[in-house]
This record gives C-alpha cells, structure tokens and sequence, in this order.
C-alpha cells in the first residue's frame, strides 16, 4: 500500500481490499511472501539489540553515578537501534522487494542475488539513514510509552506476562501510528529500483521522498499502510517485551537461587 510508481499501488482502498485482490491475483501463499527474510534477520537482530542496549544502560548508568534513568534507557536505545538496524536493514530490502506485485524473485537468496548484480551493495543501505531516523523515534516512543503503561498497570512493578503484553501491545501501536509517514518515506527509497517512475527510481535521499510523496499523493500519502502497520506492530512488540522481561526475570531468580 505504501509503494509509490507501483501499478499495485493504485488498486488498494483499505486493508481489506489489499488482502482480496492480492489472494485473488496471487494467492493466498503471496500475503507470506519475503517472510523467510524476516525470521532471518529478526533473531540476530533482536538479540544485537538486547545485548547493546543492557551494555550500553549499564555503562551509562556506571557512568552517572550508578542511578538508573530514563535518559540513560533512551539514549542506550538509541545505540542499540543504530548497531541492529545496521544488521537488520538489507533483510528489509530484500522483504519489501519480494512483497511487490510481480516481483519475479524465487527465494531470498535469488532476489538478494540480482538486487546485488543489478543496483549494488548500496541498494540494500540506500534507506539505511531512514531507517535509523525512523527506529530511532519509534523506540524512544515505544520505550517511553511501555515504561509509562507498565507503570500504570502494575505499580508494584512485579513480573507480570499479561502487563508486559498489554503495555507492550499499546507502545507499539502508538509508535507505529506517529512514525508511517517516515516509513512511507523509507519504503520509497526501498522499491525505488522496481518503479516504473523515473522520478522514483532516482530518488536518493528521506527529503527527496518526502517531495515525491506530497507531489504525487498529498498529505495523505504519508498515512499509507498506517492500519497494517499497527496492527502488524502491536503484537510484534507485546511478544517482543513479553519475551524480554520473561528471561530478564528467569535469569535473575535463577541468580538469586544460585546465591543461596
């Protein structure tokens, strides 16, 4: 939905249009299509993350005198982002070209192949700087908002898998909503070299999709995919922060026992 100089693109009205016309045209197996690039890219991915954020809290918490805050939390998420984006972003690539109509690609490794051969290694970082100025809100907002519903839902801070699935569920609705129009922006640049707009297609940089957008489209352009978006978002990260604070709390009462 968020393809701009896609014949594709046209066709949608809403969610549930996209989904007829794409089972209807390519069958129902296509709605999974570039998934294998996902599973993938997200394990390592997810797992630099975590590892980067916990080092990098702990040094700037060390660093400010052993006390804990938000601005030490933010800014390690900021690094963490930065450091597994620079992993993840060509698996990204390489699932938004399998997802578009008629792309042609046999597997992952055949459209990673001739994405390579036809437009270089930068295809798949041309969208890198989007990415990060995309994820590095979307965490800070996720994080705030997760840390902010937690706290409301379970003031004794205890674990709790059903607060950690709602609070985490929300944060990532609210992120995604606020940060489509710079997704619109990162998935110009991502499918530009399957266009057929020329002005599209030489699209290099965030400001110069945002123009294409707003030419083309409007205002309205930029709240493309906005409702998929949520709604792929909202339990991605409530499994994501569930699972986080499972084994954050498995380790450590594994520790404490160890201790006794």
């Amino acid at each position: 939905m968020q393809v701009v100089g896609s014949p594709s693109s046209m066709v949608y009205s809403g969610v549930t249009h996209a989904l007829k016309v794409i089972t209807s045209t390519e069958g129902i197996r296509s709605l999974w299509r570039g998934v294998m690039s996902v599973v993938l890219g997200a394990g390592p991915a997810h797992a630099v993350y975590f590892a980067t954020y916990e080092q990098t809290k702990k040094m700037l918490t060390n660093a400010a005198g052993g006390n804990a805050n938000a601005l030490a939390a933010g800014a390690a998420g900021g690094v963490a982002t930065i450091v597994s984006d620079a992993l993840m972003n060509p698996f990204d690539v390489i699932k938004q070209r399998m997802q578009l109509s008629g792309s042609g690609y046999r597997n992952i490794f055949d459209c990673a192949v001739k994405v390579f051969r036809n437009e270089g290694l930068r295809a798949f970082y041309v969208s890198y700087p989007t990415t990060i100025l995309m994820n590095m809100p979307f965490q800070s907002i996720q994080f705030g908002c997760y840390d902010m519903f937690r706290r409301s839902l379970n003031p004794s801070g205890s674990y709790s898998p059903t607060t950690h699935v709602i609070a985490g569920g929300m944060a990532g609705a609210v992120a995604a909503a606020l940060t489509t129009p710079i997704d619109c922006c990162k998935t110009l640049l991502q499918t530009r070299g399957a266009s057929v707009d020329s002005e599209v297609r030489a699209a290099s940089s965030m400001t110069t999709a945002a123009k294409i957008i707003y030419r083309k489209e409007g205002m309205s352009g930029f709240l493309r995919g906005m409702r998929p978006r949520v709604i792929a978002n909202m339990p991605a990260t409530a499994i994501s922060w569930t699972t986080y604070e499972y084994f954050k709390w498995m380790i450590a009462r594994r520790d404490t026992q160890h201790n006794k």
